[in-house]
């Protein structure tokens, strides 16, 4: 299937994640010429950065712009929050590596099992800097999307994602 089958459809409006960003809005639709063929990008309106990129319609799936996570993915990112972290007994430095990399992918339940175990390793040790910076990305990716998903207050979501990382 080429990549111009697998494209998403979105309108201006429409709320869509884009791996590593998170939650943005489709502001535009614009034409550009690249490379002497015209081609057709969503304009995304990142919420939390304010940050404003361009994604070719025909390459959304290539790249990883999605909609919002449904009722499932989002119970599916309770249960992990919720269940206790797997040990990684690597280095801190493969470990960020291993995290960014799930950050990278877009996936919600990547990125609800880097909070969980960043917040783990954190009642364990004193997480260094890129690890505090790391899980607060992740903290707010999660939030707004399920404070976009489910039409709620992020300060609400946040106070709850909050509540299930702490140990029982």
């Amino acid at each position: 299937m080429n990549s111009e089958a697998k494209a998403m459809n979105f309108s201006i409006g429409d709320k869509a994640v884009y791996p590593a960003h998170g939650v943005g809005v489709i502001s535009g639709i614009e034409s550009k010429e690249v490379a002497g063929t015209r081609m057709d990008f969503y304009v995304v309106q990142i919420i939390a950065s304010g940050a404003r990129l361009m994604v070719p319609t025909v390459a959304t799936s290539r790249i990883g712009l999605r909609n919002l996570s449904d009722e499932g993915a989002l119970r599916d990112v309770y249960t992990i929050l919720r269940t206790p972290r797997r040990v990684s007994q690597r280095a801190w430095n493969r470990r960020f590596r291993e995290f960014n990399d799930k950050l990278r992918t877009g996936s919600i339940a990547d990125v609800a099992e880097v909070i969980r175990d960043l917040s783990s390793l954190k009642q364990d040790k004193p997480l260094s800097f890129g690890e505090k910076n790391m899980l607060e990305k992740a903290l707010g990716m999660v939030v707004s999307e399920i404070s976009a998903a489910e039409a709620r207050n992020e300060g609400e979501v946040a106070d709850e994602v909050n509540k299930m990382l702490l140990p029982n």
